[in-house]
């Protein structure tokens, strides 16, 4: 196993360059840091690239990549946990284009910015048996390292792609799904269950826009106190319960 003992190896620039969401999208590559999320990447069947180690590390290394084996300093340049992890590793990431077929309960976000946010939902709808989740372009990237630790692995469980929310909309209501969305001036009854629901959640400042919500029933979450609305995630995860359960 080759050891790395400088920070400014190439391949461990690399990875500290994928915290960019440029370099992100120029590699086609992601960073994971920590025992879970590499054994979680790996255990879906996503694409390992390299894979670093710690030094004094006594865990099984059956990765089918590039192992390398890492000294203190460079795996402390490597991460962004305050205490460095044992390992880490470069991620292909998978393909996000809208497919022609998705299978539901389907989560769509529109415009999220909050990484923390995005991840907590991705971590729902994998929790209680979502489909896919469809992310517009304009989302945080479900790929950055705050995401990833916020989904905890979740995002390599279920399809996550990428699209406009509008014509993904459209493209599950000609396929008979009933398209619901969080709206202050919406109805406080949720409408029929079926076994083809999609949920929108909306912008934390802005809710969703209006092309999008003219797509949807629009359901306003009942409240009993004085808050005019819930953190993003958390009306997210209520709305999956109540359409999953």
């Amino acid at each position: 196993m080759e050891r790395i003992t400088s920070r400014t190896n190439p391949r461990v620039q690399l990875a500290r360059s994928l915290r960019e969401g440029k370099h992100r999208r120029q590699t086609g590559l992601h960073f994971v840091e920590g025992d879970k999320l590499v054994q979680e990447a790996r255990l879906s069947g996503a694409e390992l690239m390299t894979v670093f180690v710690r030094e004094g590390y006594t865990g099984e290394l059956d990765f089918p990549c590039e192992v390398l084996l890492v000294t203190d300093s460079v795996m402390e340049s490597l991460c962004l946990s305050n205490t460095p992890q044992a390992l880490c590793a470069t991620v292909k990431t998978p393909a996000l284009s809208l497919p022609e077929q998705m299978a539901g309960p389907v989560l769509l976000l529109e415009d999220l910015q909050d990484p923390g946010n995005v991840g907590t939902l991705i971590r729902t709808a994998d929790a209680l048996g979502a489909g896919c989740v469809i992310l517009s372009p304009r989302c945080a990237d479900p790929f950055s390292p705050k995401t990833l630790r916020s989904s905890m692995g979740s995002v390599y469980h279920l399809p996550v792609w990428v699209g406009e929310i509008p014509e993904a909309l459209q493209l599950l209501r000609d396929r008979g799904y009933t398209c619901l969305c969080g709206h202050l001036k919406g109805s406080e009854t949720l409408p029929e269950k079926t076994d083809k629901m999609a949920l929108l959640v909306g912008n934390e400042g802005n809710g969703v826009s209006d092309r999008a919500a003219a797509l949807c029933y629009t359901y306003r979450l009942p409240m009993a106190g004085k808050a005019e609305s819930l953190n993003a995630a958390v009306f997210g995860a209520i709305l999956l319960y109540e359409l999953t359960r």
